[in-house]
This record gives structure tokens, sequence and C-alpha cells, in this order.
């Protein structure tokens, strides 16, 4: 028993450091090399659904860039929210970030994909539409459009009922994930059979899972918080979730 658990416990830290290893070579990547042709011009093209992504917390849309390569290759039109920076305000102003980029967007209809506190965005954006809210009418826009419906929200190693581990951290961004500070969000349910969560069988962020009662939970054969977003078995999960919605 006690040799099970030691080797439990070298397999997750070869993965924790695997993940990070990933996330920084993610964040020089998007440091060194430009911005990718579809999104400086904006020309995204694709007969499939469009997809908003939303990344995590200090994370910029750069992060997600591999995950946008494979949408699009599978034919989604990406579209990302620069104004999010690197994501560290509260889900409140980014929703309404979100909201507002919405409200630009030439499409019909739209799937929101994100990554971790992303995914708290998009329910808080779900949740808008649900009550009602005019898109953009949170951060001030003149334009009362509605924007493209919205069909859904894929999340990946979103942390809806917060991560235990939040509550002691130093920096008030990160804080504002504990179980505590979400419990208002997690108990407003109305909109969670919208979402797709998808997660790992291990997250070394989120002790308490990603899985949502009454949403779509699929778990990926795979560990880490990060790195789930460069695996392409993964990425064709997130494809196939996000074509779900699509179809109906």
């Amino acid at each position: 028993m006690r040799a099970s658990r030691i080797t439990t416990a070298a397999r997750r830290g070869g993965a924790w450091a695997a993940d990070y290893a990933y996330a920084v070579r993610q964040i020089g990547a998007g440091l060194i090399r430009p911005a990718p042709e579809w999104a400086t011009s904006g020309a995204t093209s694709g007969t499939q659904v469009p997809v908003l992504l939303i990344p995590g917390i200090y994370e910029s849309w750069r992060f997600l860039e591999p995950l946008a390569e494979r949408l699009l290759d599978a034919g989604h039109p990406v579209h990302v929210v620069r104004e999010l920076g690197l994501n560290h305000r509260s889900v409140r102003s980014g929703a309404d970030m979100v909201a507002a980029n919405l409200r630009t967007l030439a499409a019909r209809e739209v799937v929101l994909v994100a990554h971790s506190k992303g995914g708290l965005i998009g329910k808080q954006v779900l949740l808008d539409r649900a009550d009602g809210v005019t898109y953009g009418a949170q951060a001030g826009a003149g334009d009362a459009r509605p924007g493209p419906r919205v069909l859904g929200l894929v999340a990946v190693n979103t942390p809806f009922r917060g991560s235990a581990y939040a509550t002691f951290m130093p920096v008030r961004a990160v804080r504002a994930l504990s179980p505590r500070a979400l419990r208002a969000l997690a108990e407003q349910r109305a909109v969670d059979a919208q979402i797709t969560s998808l997660y790992t069988s291990w997250d070394p962020h989120i002790p308490g899972g990603s899985e949502l009662l009454t949403a779509r939970n699929v778990q990926v054969p795979a560990v880490g918080h990060f790195r789930i977003l460069g695996d392409r078995h993964t990425q064709d999960a997130i494809v196939a979730a996000v074509r779900s919605y699509q179809e109906g």
C-alpha cells in the first residue's frame, strides 16, 4: 500500500512538473512569436459554428493558441477577447468584457470555449443572458444589440465550486477563486445544463474537481491543469463538444 502511494505521488509530481513546463513554454512562445495572421487580421473563416475563447487567470488569449489552431483546422472561426489582458479582474468584470465583445461579432450563433477561471466568466455570461441582460450594457456600450445567440459553454478544468488552495494564496485575484468567494455563483444552477465541463482525472489546482451535477461532464484520460490545452486527444474532445451544440 505504501509503495503504491509513493508511486502515485511520484507520478503526480512528474505530471505537475510537466504541466508547469508546458505553461512556461507557452507563455514564452506568446512573448517571442508574432501573433498569428488569423488573430491580427480578424479574417477567421470556416463553415462551422464560431467560437469565442476565454482564457484562465493570468493567461492571455495567446495561451490558448494551440487550441485555437485545432478549432480553426476543424472549420470553426475563432475569436478572442483582447480586453481581458491577463484576466486578473473579477468574474463580473470579465463577463462584461466578453459581453461587449460578443456584441461586435457578425455571427448568428457562437459557442464559448474557456479554460479554468474563463469557465466562470462564461457561466456568468450565460446567466446574464438568461436574466435578460443586454450584451454590452454592463460595460457601458451605447449600442443595445444583443449579439449572437450563445449555444453553450465548453469549460476546461474550471473550478465551478472553487479551489480550496485559492483560500490560502496571498494574491487577491487568486483568492477570489476560493469556494467561499464563488459560493453565490456556484449556487446559481439555471444555466448549468448549457455547460460542458471537460476535465482531467487529476488537476493539481482544483482538488475538488470540475464536475457539475446537471452539466455535460466529460473526463479525459489526461492529468494536469495546463497541458490539457495542447493535448491532441483532449483537443479532439473539445471540438466534439463544440460540434454537439451546433448539431443541437
